[in-house]
Order: C-alpha cells, then sequence, then structure tokens
C-alpha cells in the first residue's frame, strides 16, 4: 500500500476535534500499517519506513525531514512535487523522494514560513525564511513559479565552522589566518565577497571568534544566520517584511539606523543587497565604528567595489565621485572567497583598499591563490604574500608593532 493511501487512513481515523500528541499519533500510524500489513505483505523494513514517513508527515517536513536531518547535505532544491535535488561534497544529485501532493507541499512551506512570521502566498510569491537550525529558505510560489512551488534550504553546520576546521580543509593557511586575527583584533573595517556558495558566511562567523570579547557587537540581517559565539554583549537584529496590509516592515536600514543609537562597537551586517549599503558605508563604518563587516556578491574584489559603488547610488543622490570616496575612506580590506572547479572552497584574495587616486579607488592584493595544476582531480595550489600592508595606522592603535 502506498504512503498516500496510507496517509487518507490515518486522516480518517484521527479525531479532529482535539489536539493529538506524538505518541498517540505514533501508535495510531503504527496501527493502520499494522492492519495494511495484514492484508497485503509488507516487510518489517518497509513497515519501519512508511511510520517515520507519515510521522514526519504530520509533525515535521515530511519527505525533506531526514535530508535537513542529514549533515552531509548542504543543500536542498525542490522544484515542484516531483524533483527534489541534493547538494553533496559540492555535486548535485536527484533525490528519489517525492511530495504526496502540491498541497502536501504547500503545508510544509507554509509550516516553515510561518514559524518566522512571515507569510507567503499569489500575492506576495517570494519570502525568504529559515529552519530552526538557522537553515536558510527562500520560497518562490505561483504564478512567478511555472512549474509548482520552488523551495531552496541551504544549510549549515550545526557545529560553528572554526578557522582551525578552514585550515585543516585548506581553505586558508595558518598564515593567512593569524593576518586576519590581527586586522579584526585592530579593527579594520572587512567586506568578505564570493559568489554563491562560496562560504561567506561561514568565514564570517569564523572571523567573529577574533573579535574582543569585551566589545558590544550588533549584528544585522534579513534571515538571522550569523552565530558569533563567546561574546556577552551581542545584540542580534532581523528585518521583518510587511503585513498583509502593507504595513510594519523593518528594513535593514531601520536596524542600521536604530543600531547606532545602540552604542556598538562594531556593526555586522550579515549581506547586503540594495540602497542599506548607504547607511553601512556613511553611517556605521564612517561614523566611529571601526571593526564592522559585512557581506556581499561578486566574482572578483573589483567587482565587489563597483557593486558596493552601484547599490549606493541606488540610495543616496550623490556624485559617483563623492560616492568613490566614501569607499575608498570606509572599507580597509576585501577578502574574497571562491569556488574552484573541483568543488573546493578557497580564500582566493585579500585585498586592501589604498585610497580614491586618480579619478578611481586604489588597491592592491596582499595575498592571493594561486593554481599550480590539477591531480587526482583536485585543484593544486597555494596562498601566497604579494604585499605588505600599506596602511598600518589601526595597528598600532591596537599596541602591534609597526
Amino acid at each position: 500500500m502506498k504512503a498516500e493511501q496510507l496517509y487518507e487512513i490515518v486522516m480518517d481515523k484521527m479525531d479532529l476535534t482535539r489536539d493529538i500528541g506524538d505518541e498517540e499519533l505514533m501508535e495510531l500510524i503504527h496501527q493502520v500499517i499494522r492492519e495494511a500489513a495484514e492484508e497485503e505483505y509488507m516487510p518489517l523494513k518497509e513497515q519501519i519506513r512508511l511510520s517515520r514517513q507519515l510521522f514526519h508527515s504530520f509533525r515535521k517536513l515530511d519527505v525533506l525531514q531526514e535530508l535537513v536531518e542529514d549533515e552531509t547535505i548542504t543543500e536542498i532544491m525542490i522544484n515542484g512535487t516531483d524533483e527534489i535535488f541534493l547538494e553533496r561534497e559540492g555535486r548535485i544529485i536527484q533525490s528519489d523522494r517525492k511530495f504526496m501532493s502540491i498541497e502536501k507541499l504547500e503545508d510544509v512551506i507554509q509550516q516553515i514560513v510561518a514559524g518566522t512570521n512571515r507569510y507567503v502566498n499569489e500575492l506576495s510569491p517570494i519570502v525568504d525564511a529559515r529552519l530552526e537550525d538557522g537553515s536558510r529558505v527562500n520560497v518562490v510560489l505561483k504564478p512567478v513559479a511555472l512549474n509548482g512551488p520552488i523551495m531552496t534550504i541551504r544549510k549549515f553546520p550545526k557545529d560553528t565552522v572554526t578557522m582551525d576546521q578552514l585550515i585543516s580543509w585548506g581553505s586558508v593557511t595558518e598564515e593567512v589566518v593569524e593576518f586576519v586575527k590581527m586586522i579584526v583584533k585592530a579593527k579594520y573595517n572587512i567586506f568578505v565577497s564570493g559568489g554563491t556558495g562560496s562560504g561567506k558566511t561561514t568565514f564570517l562567523n569564523a572571523m567573529s571568534d577574533y573579535i574582543p570579547k569585551d566589545e558590544r557587537i550588533i549584528t544585522i540581517e534579513d534571515n538571522a544566520e550569523l552565530q558569533i559565539r563567546g561574546v556577552p554583549n551581542l545584540v542580534r537584529l532581523e528585518a521583518r517584511n510587511a503585513n498583509l496590509e502593507g504595513e510594519g516592515a523593518v528594513t535593514i536600514r531601520d536596524l542600521i539606523k536604530s543600531a547606532l543609537r545602540m552604542r556598538p562597537d562594531r556593526i555586522i551586517v550579515g549581506e547586503v543587497r540594495g540602497d542599506e549599503t548607504v547607511d553601512m558605508i556613511s553611517s556605521a563604518m564612517l561614523n566611529g565604528h571601526s571593526g564592522s563587516m559585512s557581506t556581499g556578491h561578486s566574482n572578483n574584489p573589483a567587482d565587489m567595489l563597483h557593486r558596493i559603488e552601484t547599490m549606493m547610488m541606488m540610495g543616496i543622490d550623490l556624485p559617483l565621485v563623492a560616492i568613490q570616496r566614501q569607499v575608498a575612506s570606509a572599507i580597509d580590506i576585501i577578502i574574497h572567497l571562491g569556488r574552484l572547479r573541483d568543488k573546493t572552497r578557497k580564500l582566493l584574495a585579500i585585498v586592501e583598499v589604498l585610497g580614491f587616486e586618480e579619478g578611481k579607488i586604489q588597491m592592491q592584493t596582499l595575498y592571493e591563490f594561486r593554481e599550480e595544476g590539477c591531480k587526482n582531480e583536485k585543484v593544486q595550489g597555494a596562498i601566497v604574500k604579494v604585499e605588505e600592508l600599506v596602511h598600518r595606522d589601526k595597528l598600532l592603535a591596537a599596541g602591534y608593532p609597526a
């Protein structure tokens, strides 16, 4: 008997006039499966699998529950009811799991979205949310999504990844980590750039370990993903969408402006995507909050600066030259991450912003990853030091030698 048929039988037997506890629900599921096994032979292993699947259908995330619990999976992509794709070790494979119906998939989506006090429907068909474990969720519904409800779940490790782990994985070197530790403690303003899935949030989390524990930190995000550890004086802020009446929205810009009145030592914005960049650059980084950090999508450090300029132009009416001067004064360091063709994540470059001269923002590369060929389908190479840091005033102020 198929899971869909068993689901309907359990639904018929349930007393919907009252709340049913997990134990009672599980007993009902076992009873239905035992009765089905008496009519048609069903191996014990199959009975156990169906019991778990049915329980997840009623209480958790249906066919997604075991995928969410699988720590080897980093991304789950649901394209309608019949196509579920998984990412393991950087490679995408198709799962044999399917939702019983489009209604069941929609129920799971609404359950996830409601858990973060957000909503999604045909009038507002796109939403970002998160699971209880912090996994990032993006949902797109019809009529925007032509092939059914689309949901993408970006999972994060249960335990925060440390710099030591990144060293052991070959993503960074000890020399680079010591440099990063030094500039974080010395309160350089840092942007982490990279493409989708390059590990920006993971690196920002690991980098935050070096923030002195006596500082007051305020994190600002669209969806709370950062895992700042060991900082007692930590304030976590999350943006909020408007309600069904179009009211009550709290934007990243609103949160940055509010954070400035909360006596922060540092402001960390999970990611800048639009006009909130104005407040991150002009109000936070240029307004006495050295050591602020953020991330952004880009193909290389130069592209990151161009994107920041463009995003600032979306939120402020200033000549491009004035914006470039602000960006050059605000940002000290860009750390660029990437995914190589063998699917490994690497720190590809650390770039120092030198200032604005000759009509453009001047930069120099401090460290870069240099490829040295390929062995056993793995890219070989090393992160090498290219130049010395020029602007050392913050190092001196923090007590480091010249």
